[in-house]
C-alpha cells in the first residue's frame, strides 16, 4: 500500500524564505510566524499520514454505495470525518463570527495539499462545503449566515454546488432546472442535476445544495441564471432539523476514479429553496465558489503528483535492475538500485521539479487571494484573476502527468492495482475535468483574462518578471543558470501576446486555437519565475550559514533542472501558437 509523509519541510521554505508570510502587511499574517505554521502543519501531517492515507486505498476500492436513498461511505470514513470536525481542520480559514478560526486561505491551502494528497476523494467532502460556505458568506443575508454557516463552517451540515445538467455543461444557458416563487417568498425548485460531487452521504447530519436554476420569466440564457440554497433536511428558525425536502439521489455515478467520494444526480421535486443573492444573479454568487474551487483543483492535481512522487522514489531506490553504466553502484548486491539509471533520474526530476516549483505557485495563488480579500488590494484581485485559469489548468495538465510518470517507475508493477500507483492517475484525472475543464480555462484565459481592464494584469506580469530580473542581474550565482532562462521564456510568453493581438481581431480562431499552447506556456513562465525566486532565498540562506545546507542545495540542483529541462517548452507553445488556425482549422468537419 503506498505511503504519505507530509512535505512540511518544503511548505514552510515557500511560507517564510520565499514569500516572508509573517512579514507581508496582510490583516491576519503577522500570526504566520514559522513556530506556528510548522506546528499546525505537523499535526495535519499526522492526521493525513496515520490516518487520511490509509483510507485511500479503502475508499478506492469500496467505493460509495446507495442504499434506500441514503449514500454510504467507505469504511472508516465516518470516523475520520469526525476526527477532522474535532481537530477544527474545517473551520481553520473560516469566519470567526460563524465558529471559524480565522486564518488566512494561504495557510488553509497549504493544509489542504496535505488532506488531498493523502486522500483526495474524502477531502473533497469539507472542500466542497467550504465552497458553499464561501459563497452564502459572500451573498447571503445576515439571517442565511446565521441559519446555515455555522453548522457548514463546524461540518455537522456539509454543501454542495449544482450546476451541470445532463444537456449542458459548460453552457449554462441551456439550463431547465426551475425556481417557482411561492407567497412567503421561498421557491419550488424542480430539476435534475449530475455529477453532483458529495451530493449526499452518511456522514454530516444535513446537506445543503447551492442550486442554479432559472426564476421562470427572467432572461433567456446565462442571464436568467439564480442561485439558490436547498437543504436535504427542511431547518426550522431556530436551527432545528425537519422533515426531509424534496430533493433525493437518482444514483451513484460509476466513475474512473476518487471512488471514495459520492457523485451523485440529484433529483429536486419540488424542492423547497431560498434566493441566496439577485435574482437572475446566480453565475456571479456561484463564481464565488468557482474561483476559490479552481485554485482547490489545482493543490489536487499538484497533490496527487506529490503523492506519487513519494512513492516512485521509494521503489526506485528500493527496487533492483540492472547496472549503472559507469560501474557497479551496488557492488554486493545482484543488481543497482533503478534510481542509478539516468532516465529514472531524468522522470524523477521531472516530478520533483514540477511539483516544487507548482507548490510556490499554488501558494503564491493563495497570498494573491488573502491580498486580494484581507487588504482590498485591486492589483492582486486582478493579478490571482488572471492567473486563476493557467493554475487550474497546467497544474493539472502537469499533475496527471506526473503521476503517470510516477507510475512508469514501477514498470509492471506500476499497471497492477496491488501496489497503488494507478489510483494516483485515476484520481488526478478528474482534476482536468471539472470546475471548468481545462480547454475551457485556456479559452477564458486567452478570450477574457488577457484582456481584462485594457491588458493591465498581464502588463502587470511582465512588469513583475522584468522587474524581478533587473533586480538581480548583478547575482552571477542566478544569473546564467535562473535570470537568463526566465527572460528568454518570457520574451516567449509576450511573443504569443503579441500574436493574438495582431491577429486575433481579424481571425478570433488564430488566437482560440493557441489558447490551450498559451495556457501552458504561461504555467511553464510562472514556474520559471518561482525558480528563481526559490533559487534566489536558497542562495540567500545558504550565505547565511544558518538552517539545513543540503535541503538548500537540493533546491538550487532541482531548480536548475527544471530551467533547463522544462522551461524550454516555452518555445515549443510559441511555435505552435504561432502557426496559426489553418493547420487546427482547416480540416472539414465531415473528413474527421
Amino acid at each position: 500500500m503506498p505511503s504519505y509523509t507530509a512535505p512540511v519541510n518544503d511548505i514552510q521554505f515557500v511560507l517564510h524564505a520565499l514569500l516572508k508570510a509573517s512579514a507581508q502587511d496582510i490583516p491576519g499574517y503577522d500570526e504566520l510566524e514559522a513556530d506556528f505554521t510548522a506546528a499546525v502543519l505537523e499535526e495535519a501531517g499526522k492526521i493525513a499520514g496515520n490516518v487520511l492515507a490509509p483510507l485511500n486505498a479503502v475508499g478506492d476500492a469500496e467505493g460509495c454505495v446507495l442504499e434506500n436513498g441514503v449514500v454510504r461511505t467507505p469504511s472508516g470514513f465516518k470516523d475520520a470525518f469526525e476526527q477532522m470536525k474535532q481537530g477544527g481542520w474545517t473551520a481553520l480559514d473560516c469566519d470567526p463570527e460563524y465558529g471559524g478560526q480565522g486564518m488566512p486561505v494561504l495557510l488553509g491551502t497549504a493544509v489542504g495539499e496535505l488532506f488531498s494528497g493523502a486522500n483526495q476523494a474524502f477531502t473533497m467532502y469539507q472542500g466542497l462545503t467550504h465552497g458553499a460556505y464561501s459563497a452564502i458568506h459572500a451573498h447571503g443575508s445576515d439571517a442565511q449566515k446565521a441559519k446555515w454557516l455555522p453548522k457548514m463552517v463546524s461540518c455537522d451540515w456539509t454543501g454542495t454546488m449544482n450546476l451541470t445538467e445532463p444537456h449542458c455543461g459548460t453552457d449554462l444557458g441551456l439550463m431547465r432546472t426551475k425556481a417557482v416563487l411561492q407567497e412567503d417568498g421561498s421557491y419550488r425548485i424542480s430539476g435534475q442535476k449530475i455529477f453532483i460531487s458529495a451530493g449526499d452521504h452518511d456522514m454530516s447530519e444535513n446537506v445543503v445544495h447551492l442550486v442554479l436554476a432559472k426564476i421562470p420569466g427572467g432572461p433567456d440564457g446565462i442571464k436568467g441564471v439564480s442561485l439558490f440554497i436547498v437543504p436535504k433536511f427542511l431547518v426550522d428558525d431556530e436551527g432545528n432539523i425537519g422533515a426531509r425536502n424534496g430533493v433525493s439521489v437518482g444514483k451513484l455515478e460509476e466513475k474512473m476514479g476518487i471512488h471514495g467520494n459520492s457523485t451523485c444526480v440529484m433529483n429536486y421535486d419540488e424542492a423547497e429553496g431560498y434566493l441566496l443573492g439577485q435574482e437572475h444573479k446566480g453565475m456571479r454568487a456561484m463564481f464565488t465558489m468557482m474561483n476559490e474551487a479552481r485554485l482547490g483543483v489545482a493543490m489536487q492535481g499538484m497533490a496527487q503528483a506529490e503523492a506519487a512522487y513519494q512513492n516512485a522514489v521509494i521503489y526506485a531506490k528500493d527496487r533492483l535492475q540492472g547496472r549503472a553504466v559507469t560501474g557497479a553502484e551496488n557492488p554486493d548486491g545482484p543488481a543497482d538500485p533503478l534510481i542509478v539509471h539516468p532516465d529514472i533520474r531524468r522522470n524523477l526530476l521531472d516530478q520533483k521539479s514540477f511539483i516544487e516549483g507548482a507548490r510556490a505557485f499554488m501558494l503564491w495563488g493563495a497570498y494573491l487571494l488573502d491580498k486580494s480579500h484581507r487588504s482590498g488590494d485591486a492589483e492582486a484581485e486582478g493579478l490571482i484573476s488572471l492567473l486563476t485559469p493557467v493554475l487550474k489548468g497546467f497544474l493539472t495538465d502537469k499533475g496527471l502527468d506526473m503521476t503517470v510518470q510516477a507510475q512508469q517507475v514501477y514498470g509492471g508493477h506500476g499497471y497492477i492495482e496491488e501496489w497503488g500507483m494507478s489510483q494516483f492517475v485515476r484520481d488526478a484525472r478528474i482534476t482536468q475535468i471539472y470546475e471548468g475543464a481545462n480547454g475551457v480555462q485556456a479559452l477564458d484565459l486567452v478570450g477574457r483574462k488577457l484582456a481584462a481592464d485594457g491588458g493591465k494584469h498581464v502588463m502587470g506580469f511582465f512588469e513583475l518578471v522584468k522587474g524581478f530580473i533587473k533586480e538581480n542581474e548583478g547575482d552571477e550565482a542566478l544569473k546564467k543558470d535562473f535570470l537568463e532562462p526566465l527572460k528568454s521564456a518570457s520574451k516567449d510568453l509576450q511573443a504569443a501576446g503579441m500574436f493574438f493581438m495582431q491577429n486575433g481581431m481579424k481571425n478570433p480562431n488564430a488566437a482560440l486555437a493557441g489558447s490551450y499552447d498559451f495556457m501552458h506556456l504561461f504555467g511553464h513562465v510562472c514556474l520559471g519565475l518561482m525558480w528563481a525566486q526559490m533559487a534566489k532565498a536558497a542562495t540567500e540562506a545558504l550565505a547565511s550559514g544558518e538552517g539545513d545546507a543540503s535541503f538548500y542545495e537540493t533546491k538550487l540542483a532541482t531548480g536548475r533542472y527544471y530551467m533547463a529541462r522544462q522551461l524550454p517548452a516555452t518555445k515549443m507553445h510559441l511555435a505552435r501558437i504561432e502557426s496559426g488556425a489553418a493547420p487546427v482549422m482547416d480540416l472539414a468537419a465531415e473528413a474527421f
